[in-house]
Order: structure tokens, then C-alpha cells, then sequence
């Protein structure tokens, strides 16, 4: 079993591969029922505020400015609280990262799993 941090779209289907399943945006996806989720974890404190959330969103020409702003974001608390507990999960076992956005380039997770890959 690898030990990595994944990222998924939450409305992807659920995979025994996902490992330990954490939704990591603040607010919770449209449509998704959370007794149909399958999420083990709802971690707010590691999403971005919700000031860099509506700065940023729809608007990819911002996407160097709001990876940099929630790195800042992520090394205080309560982010850094969060992300020592997904340190702590990766170590039993995979762990992904979910998100609701549209754009799988340009989106919280892809930025929260880099940042979390520099820490280990």
C-alpha cells in the first residue's frame, strides 16, 4: 500500500485505493449527500479562508498569487494543526485529498498536496 497524499474529485467514486478520504474545501459540495460520501474527514481548517477562496475563485490568471497566499495560510494555525494530523494519516496508509472544483489543475488540493509533500 502506498503512502502517498492522492487528490480526487469528491464526485469521482469512492475506491478502496483512496485510502483515508479527507474533504479539504470549506464548503461542502453541491449535490453530494454525506451519507453517501464516504468521506472519513472533513477538514476545514486546512481549506483556504474564505477571503482567498472568494478573491480567487474564477479567476486562473490569480493561480501564482493564491498558491502563495495559502501556502502563508497553511503554515498557521489552525491549518498547521490539520496538516500535521494528515502527516500523522499518510504515515498508516494512503490518504486523498478531495475537492469540488471543476478546474483539477487549478484548485486547493493541488496546491495543499505539494505544500504537504515539502513537510514530510
Amino acid at each position: 500500500m502506498t503512502r502517498a497524499f492522492r487528490i480526487k474529485r469528491v464526485y469521482e467514486p469512492a475506491a478502496d485505493a483512496d485510502g483515508f478520504r479527507v474533504l479539504v474545501d470549506r464548503l461542502w459540495p453541491r449535490g453530494v449527500k454525506k451519507e453517501n460520501a464516504k468521506i472519513d474527514l472533513w477538514a476545514k481548517d486546512i481549506s483556504p479562508s474564505d477571503a482567498l477562496r472568494r478573491e480567487f475563485h474564477g479567476h486562473p490568471e490569480h493561480w501564482q498569487k493564491f498558491v502563495v497566499a495559502y501556502g502563508k495560510e497553511l503554515a498557521r494555525e489552525p491549518a498547521a494543526s490539520a496538516a500535521r494530523d494528515l502527516l500523522a494519516h499518510r504515515k498508516r496508509g494512503p490518504v486523498t485529498l478531495l475537492y469540488a472544483a471543476r478546474d483539477e489543475e487549478h484548485n486547493n488540493a493541488v496546491v495543499l498536496k505539494a505544500w504537504l509533500e515539502t513537510q514530510a
